[in-house]
């Protein structure tokens, strides 16, 4: 039988919510199930800490930080809106909130975008599958774990607990919002999570907020605006991201080619990533061995890799020389063509050494049921009872609605940029920087 509440509630401290608190059984044996402790070992943003070097922080800080944003929400909401919520979604949404990540690999999007992998579908599948947490959920039911993949599916009956996980104001967003502004040292990524809180509050078609909060929500817009702008979009993270994908795929592009006996033998990439670079789906089993401390542990073994090409890609990545970038436009997109070439003719294969990267975001939309991925807006509960969605009462959400940020660059190795005039390939140098004006792509310039 499920006890119902701890004896004693237990804490985490943590430097967001000041404290995390567990009062239910469930909560606390999930935290200690091997797959969750994973999270410990991938780190929320990556490689980003390459760049702010204080993002060290991991899922499993955000992880139990957005459990303990829906514990409060839900707490209030059984305290002031008994008439609309049911008691009953409590134990569902906290479950669903602290498991929502459970599926991130090592480097989170960087790993998803190289091996094709889907971590929202690796959540689903760690739920449901033959994994300690599927064993704790049973315990509420045999059908609880179904429900709580269908919450991170979004397929879940109830539109109150599906857009408390996942919607455009959400517990997974203001978390990391505020997480990782704290951890990059980014002031402008804050905002005033408390009355986003008091003002929230549940409707028969999900969530709504009252007018009263307006402010506070257009804070947080334009936060999680400045945040993907000046963080996660940060040219020189992007830069590693690409070392990184280009050097992993060179370890699997060798790894099934098998043509030498140190690659027949696997010794190079060992039993843990072996069955990554094979042609086979990855088992639950193998995927949850994999974690960021793995792929460094490789990576700093490839740096003296016999193949020149891993080798120096794994040193560029260890010893923090990104790979340099410009901006570039649909108009001089053509240009990239020559410029890989002059790449090429400096000794450095575009392949692993060249890369074309867009990083794109919408800050805020309103609901479009005819696209293919509809968002849910964000609307406002007026003393009437009508609703109002937020642009609509927002100038400042107005201006920016609907406006994708997209940052679309180029990225090559620095020596391109080399000026030094003795250099073997000096000419080839000084014509790729004629291609450059004020850091983004131009038509070449003779004289510069």
């Amino acid at each position: 039988m499920l006890k119902e509440k701890l004896p004693k509630e237990k804490v985490l401290r943590d430097p967001i919510h000041n404290f995390i608190h567990v009062e239910d059984p469930i909560i606390l044996d999930l935290i200690n199930t091997p797959e969750f402790q994973r999270l410990r070992r991938v780190k929320q943003l990556g490689i980003t800490s390459s760049v702010f070097h204080g993002a060290e922080h991991s899922r499993f800080g955000h992880s139990v930080g957005v459990y303990e944003l829906a514990r409060r929400i839900t707490e209030r909401f059984e305290q002031y809106y008994s008439d609309v919520w049911e008691p009953k979604e409590r134990l569902l949404t906290l479950v669903a909130a602290l498991l929502h990540d459970i599926g991130h690999g090592a480097f989170s999007h960087t790993f998803e975008h190289l091996f094709h992998t889907d971590h929202e579908a690796m959540t689903r599948e760690i739920i449901t599958g033959d994994t300690e947490i599927h064993r704790v959920l049973a315990q509420v039911s045999p059908d609880f774990p179904n429900k709580v993949a269908s919450v991170i599916a979004k397929t879940y009956e109830n539109p109150q607990v599906v857009q408390l996980i996942s919607s455009q104001i959400d517990v997974d967003r203001m978390d990391y919002l505020l997480r990782d502004a704290y951890f990059t040292g980014t002031k402008y990524g804050e905002f005033d999570i408390d009355r986003i809180l008091r003002t929230m509050q549940p409707t028969p078609d999900g969530i709504a907020f009252d007018i009263a909060g307006m402010h506070a929500v257009e804070d947080y817009i334009v936060s999680r605006y400045q945040m993907y702008l000046q963080v996660y979009f940060h040219p020189v993270s992007r830069g590693m991201e690409v070392l990184l994908e280009h050097l992993l795929q060179r370890a699997q592009e060798l790894y099934r080619s098998n043509t030498t006996s140190e690659f027949a033998e696997n010794d190079f990439v060992g039993p843990l990533l072996a069955p990554l670079f094979s042609d086979k789906k990855l088992t639950l089993s193998e995927y949850l061995k994999l974690d960021d401390n793995v792929f460094m542990t490789y990576i700093n073994i490839w740096q003296s890799h016999s193949d020149p090409i891993l080798s120096d890609l794994s040193q560029r990545f260890m010893g923090r020389r990104p790979l340099k970038s410009m901006e570039i436009t649909d108009e001089t997109a053509p240009l990239l063509e020559e410029l890989e070439q002059l790449v090429d003719n400096a000794g450095f294969n575009p392949r692993f050494y060249t890369a074309r990267n867009n990083a794109y975001d919408l800050p805020y939309d309103d609901y479009k049921p005819n696209v293919a991925k509809p968002r849910t807006q964000i609307d406002f509960l007026l003393a009437d009872g009508s609703h109002r969605e937020l642009s609509d009462m927002s100038t400042l959400v107005a201006a920016i609605k609907g406006k994708a940020s997209i940052d679309q660059r180029f990225f090559f190795p620095k020596e391109m940029l080399n000026i030094e005039p003795d250099e073997l390939f000096a000419d080839t140098f000084k014509k790729f920087r004629s291609f450059i004006r004020n850091n983004a792509l131009t038509t070449p310039n003779p004289e510069s």
